[in-house]
């Protein structure tokens, strides 16, 4: 954490750098005439509950806190992150496309001869302090600075394991630009990343860089960083198209029925970056399950079996309730299910979506068992049916 800044409100007149900035001024008229403001806050695209209600925290709070869950929610060894992943990334993608997985929502993508940076979060715990917080379970891959120029750092919206104030501020020393949520530019410029180097966009925007067309498209989730959230500042997932190729990254988001729309509008995809991990009964509205991200990837793709899915939002912090590595488990046989290919590459190993896929279940050499609820009960095999000795295929 970079300290405290004085303050009109909260903390007796102190606010952590972390929380950032609110907009104000000619980027809070801008937010308050986009179609997706009302009564004073940003609003989703379906009704969406953003926060457990009644004794339901309680419950949660001891779930949370038992040892014994706790270890279901953490790997058991070290996870096995990918060693070579700066000297994989020394020369050009050969099918133009290639993806790398950083762990929970940071993906490096390689599209069309530009490189661009998705959710980046390098520090060591999702939070405001540097002594409270989920912390990370495996170590970054690759140092931010060995990673070399990047065009284009796309952020979702600014929960703290997506919108991370030491990454920024690292990040605020460079050339690149930044395209991000309505409202979001205000913590931006707060940390040093200048007005001309950012890229404002609601709902539909798109803006041209490079070669690339980057658009803000709808999500279901929620914002903030500080002690009260204002909601003045948008959520977004991300279309990227370049001249041969185009891919999506979801943020966070619940499953709503606009990814049909996302899909008709700017698909089909050759690659899906999807959230499939810190899902919850107690907030289903604002994250997916991994079967309902197979299903935002279908509807994404128009039914066609296309691009590649890969699973993001999980293995590197312990956000929700369910067993560390039950996201991986999941998203293999929701794939399987689906007849989709899937992407599940040990953090830091790069991949291109026309190769060979990486499929290993890596996360099983340190992960307790995990029972497998949501599979569906294999159906009985019936014996073929006979009249007398002989049956219907004409076999006795």
């Amino acid at each position: 954490m970079s300290g405290f800044r004085p303050s009109s409100s909260g903390w007796g007149g102190l606010r952590p750098a972390a929380f950032g900035a609110d907009p104000s001024g000619v980027r809070l008229e801008r937010i308050r005439r986009s179609p997706n403001f009302a009564d004073g806050v940003f609003v989703n695209p379906e009704g969406t509950r953003v926060r457990p209600s009644g004794g339901v925290a309680s419950a949660m709070a001891k779930g949370y806190f038992n040892k014994e869950e706790r270890r279901r929610r953490a790997p058991t060894g070290p996870v096995p992150v990918h060693s070579g992943t700066l000297a994989d990334l020394a020369g050009p993608p050969a099918s133009r496309l290639r993806l790398t997985w950083m762990g929970h929502s940071s993906v490096l993508a390689e599209i069309d001869g530009h490189r661009v940076l998705f959710d980046p979060v390098w520090g060591e715990r999702c939070s405001p302090f540097a002594f409270a917080g989920p912390r990370r379970l495996h170590p970054v891959p690759a140092s931010l600075a060995a990673l070399g120029p990047v065009d284009v750092v796309v952020i979702s919206h600014d929960h703290y394991d997506h919108l991370d104030l030491p990454t920024i501020k690292a990040l605020a020393g460079t050339d690149t630009l930044f395209a991000v949520p309505l409202g979001v530019g205000a913590h931006l410029e707060h940390w040093g990343v200048s007005e001309a180097r950012i890229r404002e966009l609601d709902w539909s925007e798109s803006t041209r860089i490079g070669g690339l067309t980057l658009t803000a498209t709808p999500a279901r989730h929620f914002c903030g960083r500080g002690l009260r959230n204002t909601q003045h500042t948008l959520w977004a997932s991300w279309v990227v198209a370049g001249d041969e190729h185009r891919i999506y990254h979801s943020g966070d988001t619940g499953y709503f029925t606009g990814f049909q729309d996302i899909g008709a509008e700017h698909g089909p995809f050759d690659a899906t970056m999807i959230q499939i991990g810190a899902y919850s009964e107690f907030w289903p509205d604002i994250h997916m399950t991994p079967e309902e991200g197979m299903r935002a990837h279908l509807d994404l793709q128009g039914g066609r079996p296309h691009g590649v899915l890969l699973p993001i939002h999980w293995g590197t912090f312990n956000l929700a309730m369910h067993a560390w590595a039950e996201p991986g488990e999941w998203t293999r046989d929701a794939a399987e299910e689906a007849g989709q290919p899937a992407a599940f590459p040990r953090p830091g190993a790069p991949f291109e979506p026309a190769g060979t896929l990486p499929t290993d279940p890596w996360w099983r050499a340190v992960s307790a068992p995990i029972d497998h609820p949501w599979r569906r009960p294999e159906e009985p095999r019936v014996a073929p049916e006979t009249t007398g000795d002989l049956d219907l295929a004409g076999e006795r």
